[in-house]
């Protein structure tokens, strides 16, 4: 099972080193509506009033839990397309939508992002000194303006599951700020939040209607904690599209294995045999995966493709990865691997190939449903062919 992704795992290109002067004029700026996600991107645009206009590009990607403000990045000058990669580096799994923001939001946001990474005793992101003019003169929000931005950075909450998801994600994570925008009283966070921070992995949700209280919802909330795992009952009252109540049950350690029983679902696999080099191969794959996060294993690289949306916490069943659309796995030893948990979305994968230049490189091999996930068993193996890796797997 794949642990938590780490923000560190992001493919990001190197800063601008550019540090903006007096002279620069705001331009434009968005930040994605992700906040309730946990991670936040900010991006800025400026403009030097000189003879030789400039223009300066932002980039700010802070993660509320752990991290503070972990990325920074900037561009000089105005090429679309090193922009756009660099974009849907930072953005492209994040699953959200992008607001449009004005300057002195956008300033506050930045102030926001390196007082949260103090806090946090996370050292902020390198170089200071190109936003340092932003810390130096702060903007202060009025209660209006701070409520306006607050509904740009979360996105809108379509219904009580995704309402009581999010809230349980904020508090395990130890993230007060977010899970109080989602709750009536600011001390219901801190009556179930554990002792030490924790992920979220799944939650399922049975309601029941209370005459007296109203909806009220009885939740199983699986959690980690240091690769330890708990299964946790909790009683959610919700009142006027907030969380009115939270009180915990019961909580229980159960084992890894147990874990992963509950996180088991059908894993759809689809194996190439590659022709190409890897330097041509990689020239007509790459474009593919473009909005992908990649991880770098001592066998081959894996490219995880995201969904556009994170309507994944709108069901009444939430598990952390059904954010992965699907995932591809490239040996050192001349193998495509294509993986979903679903079969819609495997043959939407292997459609996606079809269409490309790409399809001349590949050999088509055999096709595999398993009831539990194998690939990353795969990847920590030693074994260059997957076919020889099921025989083991078999025989064991």
């Amino acid at each position: 099972m794949e642990s938590k992704l780490k923000k560190s795992h992001l493919r990001v290109l190197e800063g601008g080193g550019h540090k903006p002067e007096q002279n620069y004029r705001f331009i434009s700026a968005y930040v994605t509506d992700t906040r309730l996600m946990g991670v936040v991107v900010l991006y800025i645009h400026w403009r030097a009033d000189l003879a030789e206009a400039s223009d300066f590009h932002q980039f700010f990607y802070y993660d509320a839990e752990e991290y503070g403000l972990e990325t920074y990045k900037s561009l000089v000058g105005n090429d679309e397309a090193e922009i756009d990669l660099l974009e849907q580096t930072l953005i492209g799994g994040l699953g959200g939508t992008k607001q449009s923001v004005n300057e002195r939001e956008a300033r506050h946001l930045v102030k926001y992002f390196h007082e949260a990474s103090a806090l946090l005793h996370a050292p902020p992101a390198e170089p200071v000194s190109e936003y340092q003019f932003m810390l130096d003169q702060p903007v202060k929000l009025t209660d209006r303006e701070q409520r306006l931005l607050t509904g740009k950075i979360c996105a809108p909450i379509p219904g009580d599951y995704p309402l009581i998801h999010y809230f349980l994600m904020r508090c395990y994570a130890h993230d007060p700020v977010a899970a109080n925008y989602l709750a009536i009283n600011d001390d219901l966070c801190s009556r179930i939040a554990p002792a030490q921070a924790a992920t979220l992995y799944r939650n399922s949700i049975d309601e029941f209607d209370d005459p007296k209280t109203g909806s009220s919802y009885l939740c199983e909330a699986l959690i980690e904690q240091d690769s330890r795992y708990s299964i946790e009952v909790l009683d959610i009252r919700i009142e006027a599209g907030l969380i009115a109540d939270a009180q915990r049950r019961s909580s229980f350690r159960i084992s890894p294995a147990e874990a992963a029983m509950q996180l088991n679902r059908p894993e759809y696999i689809t194996v190439y045999d590659i022709l190409a080099e890897p330097d041509q191969f990689d020239e007509a794959f790459l474009p593919l995966t473009r909005n992908a996060m990649l991880t770098v294993h001592d066998n081959g690289r894996l490219f995880l493709e995201f969904q556009n949306t994170n309507e994944h916490v709108n069901h009444k069943v939430f598990r952390l990865n059904d954010d992965i659309m699907g995932l591809y796995y490239i040996t050192d030893y001349g193998q495509l691997l294509l993986t979903s948990y679903s079969l819609a979305e495997i043959q939407m994968m292997e459609h996606s190939l079809l269409r490309l230049p790409l399809r001349q490189y590949l050999v088509p091999g055999s096709k595999y449903e398993f009831k539990e996930p194998v690939l990353y068993e795969f990847i920590q193996s030693d074994f260059e062919d997957f076919a020889d890796f099921l025989d083991t797997l078999q025989r064991s």
